[in-house]
């Protein structure tokens, strides 16, 4: 005959302590995420607050640096005006003698045969009008103006027109009435008159002459 036995309370109990023990894991496991976050959260906010403390540095540093920019700027802006007005200064006191080189060039690069009109300057730029014995006598009178001076360059010739000359009462000559135009180089600017071996040939030059009888 065998013996009956109850295993009803030992299971029960056995079965509470593995609800009980699944239970303090899962707070435990709970717990320990809680912890875990909130130690990542707060890590988190302590990064944010110390990049936005190099945030406000770095403004309070731009600032600073676009103030001493904004100053530098004002400094060129003087020191291009001071410059302007110096340079202004040293091109009038050039100026001041460039009709006198003008008036000696002219005297001294004037071919004979040729005889100006009138003369007139503007600013750097000088319009010589006249009157040439021929067209030659004329391209002779660029050729000194373009490479033998320092003073003068870039000669242009606006016009020349054929015309007659009366030496009379029945003796004309045919002549060239002609229009350029000259640009004079301030004294800075200039340089040293080519060699006479290198400048182009040229006849006998003198003195800007008379107009001829009746003109």
């Amino acid at each position: 005959m065998s013996a009956l036995i109850n295993l009803l309370p030992y299971r029960e109990t056995a079965r509470r302590r593995q609800r009980e023990l699944f239970q303090y894991s899962l707070g435990g496991a709970v717990m320990a995420g809680l912890l875990v976050s909130a130690g990542i959260y707060f890590w988190q906010q302590n990064q944010i607050s110390s990049q936005q403390n190099t945030n406000r540095l770095l403004q309070g540093e731009i600032k600073v640096l676009e103030g001493k920019i904004k100053e530098i700027a004002t400094l060129e802006s003087e020191i291009a005006a001071l410059r302007a007005r110096q340079q202004a200064v040293e091109d009038l006191q050039a100026d001041r003698n460039l009709p006198v080189h003008l008036i000696t060039e002219l005297a001294r690069l004037v071919p004979i045969g040729v005889y100006l009109m009138s003369m007139k300057q503007d600013g750097l730029m000088v319009t010589l009008k006249g009157v040439a014995q021929s067209n030659e006598r004329v391209s002779e009178l660029l050729r000194n103006l373009a490479y033998s001076s320092p003073w003068f360059t870039k000669p242009d010739l606006v016009e020349i027109v054929a015309g007659t000359v009366p030496l009379g009462p029945r003796d004309q000559r045919r002549v060239a009435n002609f229009t350029l135009r000259v640009t004079l180089v301030r004294p800075k600017q200039s340089e040293p008159a080519p060699d006479s071996a290198n400048a182009p040939p040229s006849s006998a030059q003198k003195p800007t002459g008379q107009a001829p009888a009746g003109k």
